[in-house]
Order: C-alpha cells, then sequence, then structure tokens
C-alpha cells in the first residue's frame, strides 16, 4: 500500500471540500445581498456564518476575502466583515459605470438577440406590466424581483459572460438603492412603460437607441441618490 499516495489523495479531497464550503458561503451571502437580507453597512459575523452552513472559519474566513476583492463587503479583523456602503461620491462612481454597463448590454442585446432571448425578454416585460397594472406602487420588493429578471434576460442576451459578470458585481453594490426606489409613488408604472420601450428597441434592432434608453433608465439624479443614501444610512 502506498501510503503516500492515500495522504495526498486525502489533501486533494480536503482542499475540493474546503473550496466547495466556500463557494456555498459567498453564494449565500450574495443571494442574502440580492434579496435584501443583507443591507449596506450591516454586519456579517463569522460566528453565525460558522454556525449556518456548519462550517469551520477557514472556508467562512475565504469567502469574506473573495467577497472583498469584488468590493461588495470589508473586512473587520478576527470579527467578519461589513456589507459595502458607499459615500455619495462612491454611489455616483458606481452608478455612471453600471449605466454604461447595462447600457452596452442592451446595445449587444439588439445585434444579438435570438429568438429564445427574444421569448424571455418579452416575458420578463409582460411580468412587469401586469404586476404594474395589478399592484400600482404596492409589492414593491416583488416588482423588483421581476426588474432583475428583465436586466438580467437583457444582460445574457448580449451574449458576452464578462460583461454579464461585471454587471452582476455592480448590481449587487447599488441592489438595495434600486430596491429602495421602488418603494416612491409612480416609480413601478415608469419602470415598466420603460422597459417596454427598452425591449421594443431591443427586438427592433435599434442598437444605438436601446443602449441610450437603458443608460437612461438605470440612471439616478444626484438628488435622488441623496435621497436613497440617506433612507438606507
Amino acid at each position: 500500500m502506498n501510503i503516500e499516495k492515500l495522504d495526498l489523495s486525502a489533501n486533494f479531497d480536503q482542499i475540493a471540500l474546503m473550496a466547495g464550503q466556500t463557494d456555498t458561503i459567498i453564494a449565500a451571502v450574495l443571494r442574502d445581498i440580492e434579496t435584501g437580507a443583507l443591507r449596506p453597512g450591516d454586519f456579517i459575523e463569522d460566528a453565525a456564518l460558522m454556525a449556518r452552513h456548519e462550517v469551520s472559519r477557514t472556508p467562512v474566513r475565504e469567502a469574506l476575502i473573495q467577497l472583498e476583492a469584488t468590493g461588495l463587503v470589508a473586512r473587520v479583523a478576527r470579527k467578519g466583515a461589513i456589507v459595502f456602503r458607499p459615500t455619495l461620491e462612491q454611489f455616483l462612481a458606481i452608478l455612471e459605470v453600471h449605466a454604461k454597463l447595462e447600457g452596452q448590454a442592451a446595445g449587444l442585446a439588439a445585434r444579438r438577440l435570438s429568438r429564445a432571448h427574444a421569448e424571455a425578454l418579452e416575458a420578463a416585460v409582460a411580468a412587469c406590466e401586469t404586476h404594474a397594472r395589478t399592484h400600482g406602487d404596492a409589492a414593491a420588493d416583488a416588482y423588483y424581483q421581476l426588474n432583475m429578471d428583465f436586466h438580467r434576460v437583457v444582460a445574457e442576451a448580449a451574449g458576452n459572460p464578462y460583461l454579464l459578470e461585471m454587471i452582476k458585481t455592480n448590481a449587487r453594490k447599488l441592489m438595495a438603492y434600486y430596491r429602495a426606489r421602488y418603494h416612491y409613488t409612480g416609480v413601478i408604472a415608469t419602470s415598466a412603460k420603460e422597459h417596454r420601450a427598452i425591449a421594443d428597441l431591443i427586438t427592433a434592432r435599434r442598437a444605438k437607441e436601446a443602449e441610450a434608453a437603458m443608460e437612461q433608465h438605470v440612471s439616478f439624479d444626484h438628488v435622488t441618490a441623496l435621497d436613497l443614501l440617506a433612507a438606507l444610512s
């Protein structure tokens, strides 16, 4: 029996297990950010993650290191991490980049739209319109999930996985603020209307117009940005 080979195999198994645990924790934290369970400035405790996922401190630490590298959290020595909460300057800078990325995705989607993505886009827009017509300004958090689905479909239709990942990373830094925005009177109806207009431009293959419309759709004016930052401070 080759003891060295057995030891090496055990080490690989341990590494694979640790990597899987790390990925599970990352996915859980991202899901909590996307659903609003974690808000900007919230503290993420090491001990809570360890207990929740029944893992040691090592995969938790590695998960937080990776999340910190994306800018989604800031680690606190020997304690855990804090969900990223931007200053006004950071908020506006991220928003500027995010609007350009979303616009580029819409432009590429207009050039590359497949039949499957066209059907998915129509379904996403119709769901937003139905919600706006049925609920008005109510159930804002539910509408936000439909809104996320619309933007996901557009980004996937662009056919560029690197662009898709960049959009996801930037969007997660702004999600809490977009979600809060849908609690304002009239915003859901406006959003659904703009989704329809963007989708029509994409399906008509009007790339430049789709890009401009999407960029404007995801942007906030300075006053709105201040209001949202204050609401979630």
